[in-house]
């Protein structure tokens, strides 16, 4: 529709006075978007799900540990990182409803309560964000599940239990956790976690854990093709034959401080198999003299330019040099290099989850000084962000099928957009005839949006 300059500029001068309500009888809240994630709260029986994780707890706080751990996930998917920033919205009316409290304690007490947790709560904690992305899988039936492994490192200057200087290439010095997470590749979803602290190697509990999560895998759709990618961490010949032996697919980098004479058949090797104009490969049918085990190794050479030293020639033609990064992969796929190549660099899609979870959901944030409550903390960084990936794939088609890459089959929208488009809304709480009503402002496409998402299908 075509408007016109009058209908859309206009000239206000006065200021308003600024009134303040008193918190405990206004109506009006800062989230009115958050109706969205308390539907999909009540769709998922998260309350009654969440208690069930603490039953066995011998000390519990005030308002219980199910609504502490749902209020560290509504915490993280408002957008606030430290726990004393619950002050902003205390008082806040749709809050304390998705929450069942009159009043939310302040931070000190929530503090303390995280602090009582004990190991074996965690523990089903853990299981129960498993078990919700395995009930999503059911409903979306996949042909093959992709699961990738890989460790990320939580930096903090607290003093907690359990940090320790170790790996952490960009805050080197500094104390850390370095947790191993198994990701989902078709849904981008965090799957399980293992804890660990700072100063531990790669491999430390890596193949217990992988071998655990698989397990959950095969138990949630037992006719389901697994596959699996991982770092050199996970490479041993017994990890990988119980793996073949279950049937499960998998990828692995070969490390190469571990076997001179593959940097000498690399070396030596004059002709290479092109793929595109970046990577060749060749297979080695090679492996390593201990074992008994018959895979494929396939070695990876890229193309990349090679950094001129001095002063740049500003000339139309400059000469270029190239030099080339190489890589082993070992694998029991029965499909081409090439494809065996997108496969296993695919697994790359994980670190944007790191990024995602670490920026929208503050996964790298310390929050006390326990083991298990920062553990706790973790997990619900990773529940809020596999609640606004669940969300989507409730009510939105998805983009792709599978690629060869194992891209996720959803092009999802990061939660702090989700955030500032719905969640960030003003609204009123008003009972006309009785009947409770949220009152927000939106435009057409706004209402559509919501409208969409509150009324998803359980």
């Amino acid at each position: 529709m075509k408007l016109a300059k009058a209908d859309v500029v206009a000239s206000f001068r006065k200021i308003p006075d600024v009134r303040f309500e008193d918190p405990t009888t206004t109506t009006m809240t800062s989230y009115a978007g958050l109706v969205v994630f308390q539907r999909l709260f009540a769709d998922l029986n998260l309350r009654t799900r969440l208690r069930g994780c603490f039953t066995s707890q011998s000390i519990s706080p005030m308002i219980g540990f199910d609504r502490l751990a749902l209020w560290l996930i509504l915490h993280i998917t408002l957008g606030y990182r430290h726990l004393r920033d619950s002050k902003y919205y205390q008082m806040d009316p749709l809050v304390l409803r998705t929450l069942d409290l009159r009043k939310l304690p302040d931070s000190s007490t929530l503090s303390r309560s995280i602090k009582l947790l004990e190991t074996s709560s965690v523990d089903r904690l853990s299981a129960l964000m498993t078990e919700m992305v395995a009930d999503g899988l059911r409903r979306q039936n996949p042909a093959r599940l992709t699961l990738d492994f890989d460790g990320s490192v939580i930096s903090t200057s607290r003093k907690a239990e359990g940090v320790a200087v170790g790996y952490n290439p960009k805050k080197k010095g500094q104390r850390s956790y370095y947790p191993l997470f198994c990701t989902v590749g078709q849904t981008g979803q965090f799957f399980d976690m293992l804890h660990r602290s700072g100063n531990v190697h790669d491999s430390n509990g890596a193949q217990g854990f992988a071998q655990t999560c698989i397990e959950k895998a095969k138990f949630i759709a037992p006719g389901i093709k697994i596959e699996t990618r991982q770092d050199s961490a996970f490479f041993d010949e017994d990890y990988l034959d119980n793996l073949d032996d279950q049937s499960v697919e998998f990828t692995c980098s070969v490390p190469f401080e571990r076997f001179s004479e593959l940097k000498s058949m690399i070396q030596d090797r004059s002709w290479w198999r092109r793929i595109d104009d970046d990577w060749s490969c060749f297979e080695l049918g090679w492996q390593p003299k201990s074992w008994g085990s018959d895979y494929r190794f396939i070695a990876y050479r890229r193309r990349l330019p090679k950094r001129r030293q001095g002063p740049l020639q500003l000339e139309l033609f400059e000469p270029k040099d190239f030099e080339h990064d190489y890589k082993v992969v070992i694998t029991n796929k029965r499909i081409n290099a090439k494809k065996v190549l997108a496969f296993h660099n695919g697994r790359g899609s994980q670190e944007g989850i790191f990024g995602e979870a670490k920026t929208d959901c503050k996964l790298e944030y310390v929050p006390v000084r326990s083991w298990e409550g920062n553990r706790l903390y973790c997990l619900a960084a990773m529940m809020a962000h596999n609640m606004n990936r669940e969300i989507q794939m409730r009510t939105l088609e998805k983009d792709r099928g599978t690629t060869e890459k194992r891209t996720q089959n959803w092009a999802f929208e990061k939660l702090s957009t989700i955030r500032q488009k719905i969640i960030q809304r003003a609204g009123r709480l008003i009972r006309p005839q009785g009947k409770l009503t949220l009152v927000m402002a939106a435009d057409g496409e706004l209402q559509d949006e919501i409208n969409r998402y509150v009324q998803l299908a359980a």
